[in-house]
């Protein structure tokens, strides 16, 4: 990955040319520049006022897709490589359990015990399904 970002950053040393600025950093602005800390605060702060939506930390954005992921029933080995974690207890810490996901939950419960309701004669003595 270091390979192909140097490959990037020699394609933005030729297209800024004479503006180019060597600062001897790995990464940089498209000029050659050092990072300003402060970059990505101000586009995300700008990027959440732009989105007419309530403001936020980055560390509430990863909390969010977190749970999203969640909701979406991603398997935990899945979220655990995008979000870069190397433990399953860090699930529990960004992961919250939304009404959203009980509801579906105590809807698919119901349903399955619904279902077994009307058709007793499908289900063994422990209410598992009878050998056909």
């Amino acid at each position: 990955m270091l390979e192909l970002h140097r490959r990037e950053q020699e394609r933005e040393r030729a297209i800024a040319g004479k503006d180019w600025r060597e600062s001897g950093f790995v990464f940089t602005s498209p000029v050659g520049e050092p990072l300003v800390p402060s970059t990505d605060y101000d586009v995300w702060k700008r990027l959440l006022a732009d989105a007419k939506v309530r403001n936020g930390s980055l560390h509430d954005a990863r909390h969010t897709a977190a749970t999203v992921f969640l909701i979406l029933g991603v398997p935990e080995r899945v979220v655990m490589q995008i979000m870069g974690w190397s433990s399953t207890a860090m699930a529990a810490r960004y992961q919250h359990v939304t009404g959203g996901i009980l509801a579906d939950v105590a809807q698919r419960v119901g349903g399955l015990i619904w279902e077994v309701a009307k058709n007793p004669e499908q289900s063994g003595p422990e209410g598992t399904e009878k050998s056909r």
